[in-house]
């Protein structure tokens, strides 16, 4: 059974791992938690939503899923990026000189925002999320792993390894290494930091998007307000594996995946939610750093 439980968890980690990274890398560049991106998580789910639907009736792509698939991810992730853009545009960006309290609440008046202007475009009511392929249990002894499960698994693991090689092996992952050690001092040595800190809100929002589409695909529905409960649990990701650490959010992202599920199989499903919460406060008390983090110098 704890196997089956660590299948579960990985599932769920993937998940919590890509919204986390938002938060995770808007805070190594920025020093700040953007509370906004469980919205953008939110809007990433409608968007996939929507396109999915129209999808369905375009002949065309009717008996390709995986164009369909591919389609909704890509245009997906361009938007939630592009609305990551226009917050830190004209949410953040005017109060980037601000003492540190001023745009964490900006923050959350942009998520208040969002959320309510998605209650009223599409209804408060929950959306059942297209099925977009049949699901296929496979059986390896008393392991069961189903074809979601795997392809949840395998876009995760996929879009981290392409961050991390982004980050690590390209020049504008170096301008964001460089940004995120020192805004200013990358600035003298040429480097459009306005622009970098606008690719970091487009790649972090861009990944929220898509987890927002695989939480549709897997449980099967979306809501206007479900950015909140993943919002905490991403943010405890991050925290737990070090903020601002990138590969720390995605270790935090599998490791809550893991501790949860074995919660919700050895406790109680009915404490699901609460085992995040729990997981923060140990981790603030006990390692506040997080697992990978390092402690954080005050940026001039």
């Amino acid at each position: 059974m704890i196997f089956q439980q660590l299948i579960n968890g990985i599932t769920l980690g993937g998940i919590y791992a890509l919204i986390a990274l938002g938060y995770t890398m808007v805070y190594g560049v920025l020093l700040m938690i953007n509370f906004a991106h469980s919205e953008i998580f939110m809007a990433g789910a409608f968007f996939g939503f929507f396109l999915l639907i129209s999808f369905s009736s375009i002949p065309f792509l009717q008996n390709n899923l995986f164009l369909q698939l591919l389609l909704a991810f890509l245009i997906s992730m361009s938007l939630t990026g592009i609305l990551g853009i226009i917050i830190e545009r004209f949410a953040y960006r005017p109060l980037r000189k601000a003492s540190r309290l001023t745009p964490l609440i900006s923050a959350i008046g942009v998520s208040i925002f969002l959320q309510n202007l998605f209650m009223l475009v599409v209804s408060p009511q929950a959306k059942p999320f297209p099925e977009i392929f049949p699901v296929k249990n496979f059986q390896f002894g008393v392991l069961s792993v189903n074809s979601l499960q795997i392809f949840i698994i395998t876009i995760s693991i996929l879009l981290m390894v392409v961050l991390n090689y982004f980050i690590k092996q390209t020049k504008l992952g170096t301008a964001i290494r460089a940004t995120s050690s020192d805004v200013e001092t990358a600035a003298l040595m040429g480097i459009n930091t306005n622009s970098v800190i606008s690719l970091v809100f487009f790649i972090g929002a861009g990944l929220g998007g898509i987890a927002g589409i695989l939480v549709g695909m897997y449980y099967g529905s979306i809501k206007y307000n479900m950015g909140f409960i993943y919002g905490i649990k991403a943010f405890t990701a991050a925290v737990l594996g070090g903020i601002g650490n990138i590969p720390g959010a995605m270790i935090g992202g599998y490791l809550l995946g893991v501790l949860e599920s074995l919660g919700c199989a050895y406790i109680s499903s009915a404490y699901k939610d609460v085992f995040a919460f729990i997981i923060l406060i140990l981790v603030l008390i006990i390692k506040p750093t997080g697992i990978l983090g390092e402690r954080v110098q005050e940026k001039c």
